[in-house]
């Protein structure tokens, strides 16, 4: 049990360090908003997440028979990543915006971090494929005792990743008095890069839907 919760916690800690939407998102909600909003996002991230989690474990089946649902997904999820980048340019450009618009909207910041989380299908072939391994390897067994320990420890993980991007990102910021406009260019810039990575994969066919494949 204390194994896999490990293992589990482990493997969602390393996920979440590359910079992506979700990080990044909560640093910037961190940066203009304050820590309490941006662990908001993050709760409401993760719980997406370990839901997608206990679905891999017992229906990817159903996954594979709606690939036209992930696609549509997929690209959903690059016009929120370019909106993303667009929005801190213009951010950027006008130093009376505090941030991007779209990350200061009146909406919860939790129920933004479960929105945004939800529209990120590339988690699910992740997931499936690293349940795969350890199950193969007897680490995770298809028990539903193993369940538990196993995705509390990937929540525990990927709140702990946050976590980093969300205090680490402030206390750079505030430590060298990094001008506003400066970070929502950098901002957009990942953002921007992002989602060419993710258009590339695209149209590689290097998405959710060959990876279960």
């Amino acid at each position: 049990m204390l194994r896999i919760f490990m293992t589990g916690m482990f493997i969602s800690f390393l996920g979440t360090l590359p910079m992506g939407t979700l990080n990044i998102s909560a640093m910037e909600i961190s940066i203009a908003d304050g820590f309490r909003p941006a662990l908001y996002f993050s709760a409401g991230a993760l719980l997406v997440e370990v839901a997608y989690v206990r679905v891999t474990l017992v229906a990817m089946g159903w996954f594979r028979q709606h690939k036209k649902l992930l696609m549509g997904m997929e690209w959903f999820t690059l016009v929120i990543i370019l909106a993303l980048a667009v929005s801190s340019f213009y951010a950027a450009m006008n130093p009376s915006v505090k941030s991007s618009p779209i990350l200061s909207n009146t909406i919860h910041r939790f129920w933004l971090g479960a929105g945004m989380s939800a529209v990120n299908p590339l988690q699910i072939p992740f997931w499936f494929g690293w349940s795969t391994v350890l199950s193969s390897r007897n680490v995770l067994d298809r028990d539903k005792n193993h369940y538990i320990p196993y995705i509390a420890g990937i929540g525990i993980g990927t709140f702990i990743g946050h976590c980093i991007f969300i205090f680490g990102g402030k206390f750079l910021v505030d430590s060298m008095n990094a001008r506003q406009d400066v970070i929502q260019w950098t901002i957009g810039g990942i953002f921007l890069v992002t989602a060419v990575i993710q258009l590339i994969r695209m149209v590689k066919q290097k998405d959710a839907i060959s990876e279960m494949q």
